[in-house]
């Protein structure tokens, strides 16, 4: 039921956005998205579940905003300043996406723990989400590790000791420092040109 899972998501997000996660009741999220409470339990399991799905969808499509930024232009220093970019700018809209990045989980957002929980979920997507969720340091090392197989080849995370792995995670730091003090608009660009500019890219 992929199609009321991605509702239901929407749902749950739309509705935190408005307030705390606390006050957000499962019986509105599935009257929004126009399912039964019964097949948002099936989905989920629970709120919990729910919070752990909707993190890990977040996660997913900032990862997949990180490949496209990855993919474009042809130039290294260039697809390394749009993944900087994508990340500030997504965390800067992004409450959740912000909170992973950072670690800092305010009270209004769910705080799912990020270790495994138990999962009885028949759903595929519920086990998944049901598994470890990504750390801050986590998304350091899968970003730098994705910029590295993307600038060089599949091979390149074997040799995350060279120059060009520690430029890869240069400006991956970069951006996290950017989601925490945002620069001035345009900045984070100029930030990642300066940064890279004596480095091996």
């Amino acid at each position: 039921m992929p199609a009321a899972r991605e509702s239901l998501l929407d749902a749950a997000y739309t509705a935190l956005v408005r307030r705390p996660w606390s006050a957000v009741r499962m019986v509105d999220v599935a009257a929004a998205a126009g399912v039964s409470r019964q097949t948002l339990y099936n989905e989920f399991g629970s709120k919990e579940g729910l919070a752990r799905a909707l993190v890990r969808r977040e996660a997913d499509g900032y990862l997949a905003g990180i490949e496209r930024a990855l993919a474009g232009g042809v130039e290294p220093r260039e697809r390394l300043t749009a993944t900087a970019e994508w990340t500030a700018a997504l965390a800067r809209d992004n409450p959740i996406v912000r909170a992973m990045l950072t670690g800092c989980w305010s009270e209004r957002l769910p705080a799912p723990t990020l270790s495994a929980v138990p999962s009885s979920s028949a759903v595929p997507a519920q086990r998944r989400a049901d598994g470890p969720l990504p750390s801050p340091g986590d998304f350091v090392q899968i970003v730098r590790d994705r910029a590295l197989v993307a600038l060089t080849g599949p091979g390149a995370v074997r040799v995350a000791g060279t120059e060009l792995a520690r430029s890869c995670e240069l400006v991956v730091r970069l951006a996290l420092s950017c989601v925490a003090a945002p620069p001035t608009e345009g900045g984070i660009a100029e930030l990642v040109r300066d940064a890279l500019h004596r480095q091996p890219v």
